[in-house]
Formats: C-alpha cells, sequence, structure tokens
C-alpha cells in the first residue's frame, strides 16, 4: 500500500469513528416489570424506573368528584383493554390535575389485579418531539402505558405541536393499542390567547389560520375541566388531609387559620390546602407519609 493510500485510510477510519459518536444510542431493552412509573430519558433512550412516587391517596383529592370519576372510568376501560380517549385536564392551577392522574393509576392497579399493571410514563415538556421514538420502543410490550404530560402549553412559533397531533393521530399505524396519553394544561386550547388572536387578526382566512392549533386539543377525546374552588370545598380539603393525617386540632381554629392562610395566597385550592396542612404538620411536628 502505497503512503498516498496510507493516509487515505487513516483519514477515512478516523471518519468513521466520528460519525459512529454521533450516532444516536441504541435504545436499550424495556424492563417495563421493574417499576409502575418511569420517566422517559430521550438522550438515552431509557425509561428510568421511579423508587417513590410523589401521589397522593385518591380520596384525599377534593372538589372534583366528577372529573375524578371520569378519569377513572377512562383509565379502568383502558387497563382492561377497551376502547378509552386520550385525555386533557385542564383549567385552574393547583387543583388536583396531575396528582388525579398518579391516584387514578394507582387505584386502577389496585383494583384490576387480574390484569397487567398498568405503567405510567412522565414524558417532559421539552422532550414532546421524541414522542414517536417511545411509542415505538413500547408498542410491542405486553403492558399496557399512560403516557403523561404536566403541565403542557406551546408557545408562539413553537412547531412541536405537530408531533404531539401525529403521535396523537398514530400516522399511518395508527396509535398502538396499549398506549394512550393523558395531558394537564392551565388552557383548554394548550395555545396562550394572545397567540390565536393574533392568528385570526393577521391572516387572509383567520379561521384556516387557526384551525391547525386549535385542533391539536381535538385529539384528546375526553376533555376534563378544573375550576377555581369556593370556600366550603377549601375547608373539605383542610378536613380531609386533617382527618386522613389524624391531626389533634380544634375545628374553629383549623378552618380559621386555613382561610387566613388562603387570603396571604390570594388563592383557594388543593394544592393551597395541602401548603397548609404541611405548615400546620410542621408545627405540630407530625410527619406527613403520603
Amino acid at each position: 500500500m502505497s503512503t498516498t493510500e496510507q493516509i487515505l485510510s487513516a483519514k477515512l477510519d478516523q471518519l468513521l469513528a466520528v460519525l459512529e459518536r454521533m450516532a444516536p444510542p441504541a435504545p436499550k431493552p424495556l424492563q417495563a416489570e421493574h417499576a409502575d412509573t418511569f420517566v422517559w430519558e430521550p438522550s438515552r433512550l431509557e425509561l428510568t424506573p421511579v423508587k417513590k412516587v410523589n401521589r397522593i391517596d385518591l380520596g384525599l383529592i377534593r372538589g372534583v368528584d366528577l372529573v375524578r370519576d371520569q378519569l377513572v372510568s377512562n383509565t379502568e376501560r383502558f387497563a382492561r383493554g377497551l376502547p378509552a380517549n386520550n385525555v386533557l385536564l385542564w383549567g385552574a392551577r393547583g387543583m388536583g390535575k396531575s396528582s388525579l392522574v398518579k391516584a387514578a393509576q394507582a387505584t386502577v392497579n389496585q383494583t384490576n389485579t387480574q390484569q397487567k399493571p398498568l405503567k405510567l410514563v412522565e414524558i417532559h415538556r421539552e422532550d414532546i418531539n421524541s414522542l414517536p421514538v417511545l411509542m415505538s420502543l413500547i408498542k410491542d410490550s405486553d403492558y399496557r402505558f399512560i403516557l403523561f404530560c404536566d403541565d403542557l402549553s406551546f408557545d408562539h412559533d413553537d412547531t412541536s405541536y405537530k408531533s404531539l397531533k401525529a403521535a396523537l393521530e398514530g400516522g399511518v399505524e395508527g396509535r398502538p393499542d396499549n398506549v394512550i396519553f393523558y395531558a394537564t394544561s392551565n388552557r383548554r386550547h394548550l395555545m396562550p390567547r394572545e397567540m390565536i388572536d393574533n392568528e385570526r387578526s393577521s391572516a387572509i382566512n383567520p379561521s384556516e389560520a387557526i384551525e391547525e392549533k386549535v385542533s391539536l386539543s381535538d385529539r384528546f377525546g375526553l376533555w376534563l375541566g378544573f375550576h377555581k374552588c369556593n370556600q366550603d370545598d377549601y375547608l373539605a380539603m383542610v378536613d380531609g388531609y386533617a382527618a386522613h393525617f389524624g391531626f389533634s386540632y380544634p375545628v374553629e381554629k383549623l378552618h380559621a387559620e386555613a382561610l387566613e392562610w388562603s387570603t396571604t395566597r390570594g388563592n383557594r385550592s388543593g394544592r393551597v390546602a395541602w401548603q397548609y396542612v404541611q405548615d400546620l404538620a410542621g408545627r405540630l411536628g407530625i410527619s406527613l407519609n403520603t
């Protein structure tokens, strides 16, 4: 081999080495039996098991009885292999949207002992573009998966919503039978109102200009709305937590402090009720093991 050929061969070897380093990693074998809840890590193409899930009992989520029952029913049907819808939980902040998703999965797994455990996979908002990869990884599994995105929304010039639309529809193959998508958002249409209004005002055909963006939420067959709670519902949440954790505290004082706490926060919600209960538990020296 001539010197020129040797140099060329060495250059080719270097180029191949660079290309190998640039290539995405091969997906790791799916081991869904190791846990019931996972976080999707697209950079490593793997599902990371969650050892301790941050969730509360379904019975502690108050003031949303109708949507709670609808979500649990939809989740039960999906776990049993029956038709079920993608779900969008939207509305007021702090009313238990994400807590309800995690609690519904746990409740269904506790009651449906005849089926394999239902798996929950959290996918972060910034990883939505990797949904097709995730779905291809789990579609042949014997388990059923809820893909869950918390606080989902899209801003101006954000085109990743197109990946979500394609994933919800499933493209040519259709959405895998063992996959369903749950998302929470403060926005019913997942887009800021000013973004939709701007599209309407500047377009030649306003209705067509916003159709593609607004139609994203139509891919969710079940919309569950969460609204701000009234004072009675708020106090019922506080009472429920106090009873669950066995607080020995005068009811009148409990309610007066809880209302004062909500006033300082400028809001009444399940999250505010929980934050007050945490403060009270700390003052009483009680450990909250949820």
